[in-house]
């Protein structure tokens, strides 16, 4: 859960196309009105003639590879705003280094700096966690946290203090197009930050009011009519602003107020009227209370209302306007009505496309923790989201590296892709991962499956999962750190580690595989650690290879035990075939795979693969434990 309060190496042989022909391919390009720093100018340009046109700008998500990170965790660039342009002690400004809750100093400033390591790892684009003007610090007393990770917002219209000005995010998303790198902001439309009392409930969270106990009605308005908020969308439907009068009835919400001194601590000021809030109390996360209640406490938006369409279409339709971003990931899209995501994807879709940016990609949050694409699937069909991150692909392999399972269960999930709208094209913009900001770290759930393992072999399941990612289907999405392998103890706080030097005595105490030791105090940009040299191996043959990128993918064997995996791909435009296997067990496999018959002779990309097939349509494949092999075929005709 994102920002809560506070609870009392093996080697491989490569033969893969020149990095520099790789980069030139994906496209470094000018930036598009870049300028020295102050407001963005209003007016837009017209869009870039084809001529003029950089290559990023054509590129379609599913030939990415995206780079996530929190910037307040990943270098500091300016020591001058680590307080945010506050004064006093660490809950007012939110500033204290040494604690894992509260801000370090990481900023926009910084992470341009080193924006040359991320594109030399592979990556084509960067997903930003939450970058807008956050509440610095809420929670009961005794439990404040800091907003460092983003999602406690009050300003949706301004760059936070703590991480820099108007003028640093121009400055770095120019930075980033001129070297072929997208940026994809983290946004939240579910909730701002926890500024709303309720009178029933004053010295803490009041419980979720439901239906049921409290009808969902209104004395007056338009005649007394319900308002459908379904998620599925059935039923009656009144969505419009007369029909969003104020609703004070004590039986349909608990009674808001904002206290003294915040009426406008909110921007736009419309966002602190309590009418264009839920107000029933903290989520259940089940039925209803999934779309109406508070996130932790967080103030839940009313985004049925026609009112916070509009507003929301219009707060970050400006933020295209006036930075060019090329995309939005979407905090905690399974909480937001499905009404709301039909009106606000296309029009962040043709916001963009007036400004020559047709690519524009839009991921939403659909958390889950288990394997289910059924779960996420729906959201893709019923809510109109593009594409969602793939918790069931995270989930499986986990699983397959720590050998809670077998590769029948990563399959499995490939089999359903027919539930995503667009089927195996729609699944192939789903955005995969292994590790992420809430959950924990690959390596964190490889230590925790196997205790005692060593760090050699940890370190040998890490990178086979981080195969898996850069190989399949989806758009792979690297979690920062995760190349200097830093294993943390968790999730949350506990997976959000400092790259740059810490003063934090948990961080520093953190092992990091790969490494001697613990992490320690000093910087983590090593671009010579064993993982960060076998993701960019990786990477760059993703870059390299059409058919790892947007090729269909055939299971071709799924041990129902740790054991073999493997997978042909195949180039959309050429037919050839590209043999992926995968080696889950701690004892050498091996297996006849059926392959296209015109596939008679391989070349290695990556790994060990045989040289020729046995005979036509069956290729054989043998790996070392805890191996993977990338087998390329000559022959497409």
């Amino acid at each position: 859960m994102r920002g809560i309060v506070r609870p009392a190496a093996h080697r491989h042989g490569v033969a893969i196309a020149a990095l520099a022909a790789v980069m030139t391919l994906f496209g470094a390009g000018g930036a598009l009105g870049a300028s020295a720093g102050g407001r963005p100018a209003k007016a837009a340009p017209d869009p870039p003639t084809a001529a003029a046109r950089p290559a990023y700008l054509s590129r379609p998500p599913t030939d990415d590879i995206i780079y996530f990170l929190l910037p307040d965790r990943f270098a500091n660039g300016d020591p001058a705003n680590d307080r945010g342009g506050l004064h006093g002690g660490r809950l007012r400004t939110g500033f204290d280094p040494t604690s894992k809750w509260f801000y370090h100093g990481g900023d926009l400033r910084g992470l341009a700096e080193h924006l040359d390591y991320i594109r030399s790892l592979g990556a084509t684009a960067l997903w930003i966690a939450p970058i807008f003007k956050n509440q610095p610090v809420q929670g009961p007393p005794g439990h404040e946290s800091a907003a460092y990770h983003g999602y406690w917002i009050t300003d949706f219209t301004s760059v936070d203090p703590h991480f820099g000005t108007a003028g640093d995010l121009r400055r770095l998303v120019a930075a980033a197009h001129a070297r072929g790198l997208k940026v994809y902001l983290d946004i939240v439309v579910n909730h701002t930050a926890d500024v709303i009392r309720y009178r029933e409930c004053p010295q803490g969270p009041c419980p979720y009011r439901s239906r049921a106990d409290y009808p969902y009605q209104r004395r007056g308005g338009v005649h007394g009519a319900p308002i459908n908020t379904g998620f599925l969308g059935d039923g009656p439907s009144h969505r419009t602003t007369a029909n969003f009068s104020r609703l004070t009835d004590p039986d349909y919400a608990y009674t808001p107020y904002v206290p003294a001194g915040e009426e406008h601590l909110k921007v736009p000021d419309w966002l602190n009227d309590p009418i264009y809030y839920h107000n029933r109390g903290n989520s259940t996360f089940h039925g209803e209370s999934s779309t109406m209640g508070d996130f932790s406490g967080l103030d839940d938006l009313m985004t049925e209302n026609p009112r916070v369409v509009r507003g929301f279409i219009q707060i970050y339709g400006r933020w295209i306007d006036d930075y060019r971003i090329d995309g939005f990931r979407i905090d905690t899209a399974k909480h937001v009505d499905a009404g709301f995501w039909r009106a606000f994807v296309p029009a962040m879709r043709a916001r963009a496309a007036a400004h020559g940016i047709d690519q524009f990609y839009q991921f939403g949050e659909v958390a889950e923790g288990h394997v289910d694409p059924a779960l996420t699937a729906r959201y893709t069909r019923i809510a109109g989201l593009p594409a969602v991150l793939d918790f069931s692909f995270a989930i499986a392999v986990r699983d397959l590296v720590t050998g809670r399972a077998g590769p029948r269960e990563l399959a499995r999930v490939f089999a359903d892709d027919p539930l995503y709208a667009g089927g195996a094209a729609g699944a192939a913009r789903l955005a995969t991962f292994v590790s992420n900001h809430d959950q924990g770290r690959l390596a964190y759930f490889v230590e925790q499956a196997l205790p005692g393992i060593t760090a050699r072999d940890a370190l040998r399941r890490v990178e086979l999962g981080y195969a898996l990612l850069l190989t399949l289907r989806g758009v792979p999405v690297i979690y920062y750190g995760d190349e200097q392998v830093f294993v943390g103890t968790g999730g949350d706080v506990d997976a959000r580690q400092d790259m740059f030097p810490t003063s934090t005595a948990e961080y520093a105490d953190d092992r990091q595989l790969g490494a001697h030791g613990a992490a320690g105090w000093g910087s983590h940009f090593d671009p010579d650690h064993p993982l960060y040299r076998a993701i960019r191996r990786l990477a760059h043959l993703r870059l390299a290879e059409r058919a790892l990128r947007a090729g269909p993918q055939i299971v071709r064997r799924a041990a129902t035990r740790p054991g073999l995996f493997v997978v042909s791909r195949t180039d959309p435009v050429n037919g050839r075939e590209i043999v992926l296997a995968f080696n889950t067990a701690t004892t050498t496999a091996s297996a006849e795979v059926q392959v296209k018959t015109r596939s008679r002779h391989f070349d290695a990309l990556l790994g060990h693969c045989a040289a020729a097939a046995d005979a036509p349509g069956s290729y054989r494949v043998d790996l070392a434990p805890l191996s993977y092999a990338v087998c390329a075929a000559r022959e497409t005709r």
